[in-house]
């Protein structure tokens, strides 16, 4: 019987891009939409660590699964690192893509740097509290206009340079290898076998709920007893 891990999101283009990623793993991939309502969680976290390991543990306390959350966004250089975890509501609370990405690059007028980075915190959690977190970052240059039709959020105006190309150009395959997304969930990919242990043993102990996410930054296999 395979694993069910359900993805924290409605946000159909993550969900899309996670399922690819974890394509052929021994897991049954759901997303919210396979459940019934669940309220909104309220990303109030002062970083994407945050806000990752809240999602994914409010959704596995929930429905009594594990579950998997981003939180992912931009931080550009010359805006102090801005909007960083409020890239999805730059422009407000009801903004669509378009709308923050005119903001962005209203506020990058007549800026030089334009050094940008994309970064993805992903959270693993079981209901009972305890987590995994995986991180990515990729680095590179706010453009002075959209191109590209792909991706969505602001890949229209994040130029990488390896690829010369923005991510709003570059092919679905293209894009998950290099992303920071791509980055976090390679480094789930390298450690998935001991992460279907880790869930094993979790799932089966009964513990106390530890919400302190401070508990959960590191990945110590070490204090783990793998089942071999």
């Amino acid at each position: 019987m395979k694993q069910i891990i359900v993805l924290a999101t409605r946000n159909q283009g993550k969900v899309k891009e996670l399922q690819q990623m974890l394509a052929g793993f021994p897991v049954d991939i759901r997303s919210l939409a396979d459940f019934g309502p669940l309220p909104e969680v309220v990303e109030d976290g002062a970083t994407f660590d945050d806000n990752a390991y809240k999602k994914a543990l409010f959704t596995a306390k929930a429905l009594g699964l594990p579950a998997m959350a981003d939180d992912s966004g931009l931080e550009v250089a010359a805006l102090d690192g801005a909007p960083g975890v409020y890239s999805a509501r730059y422009a407000g609370e009801k903004a669509d893509d378009a709308a923050n990405i005119a903001k962005l690059l209203k506020e990058m007028e007549g800026k030089e740097d334009r050094r940008a980075a994309f970064v993805c915190v992903l959270s693993l959690a079981v209901p009972s509290g305890p987590a995994l977190t995986y991180e990515g970052r990729c680095e590179g240059e706010i453009t002075h206009e959209p191109k590209g039709s792909g991706g969505f959020g602001y890949d229209p105006v994040m130029f990488y340079h390896p690829l010369g190309k923005t991510f709003a150009e570059m092919t679905p395959e293209e894009k998950n290898q290099v992303s920071h997304r791509g980055q976090a969930m390679a480094q789930v990919r390298e450690e998935f076998d001991k992460i279907l242990k880790w869930l094993e043993q979790r799932l089966v102990e009964e513990k106390d709920p530890k919400p302190d996410h401070r508990q959960f930054e590191h990945n110590d296999w070490s204090r783990e007893v793998m089942v071999k």
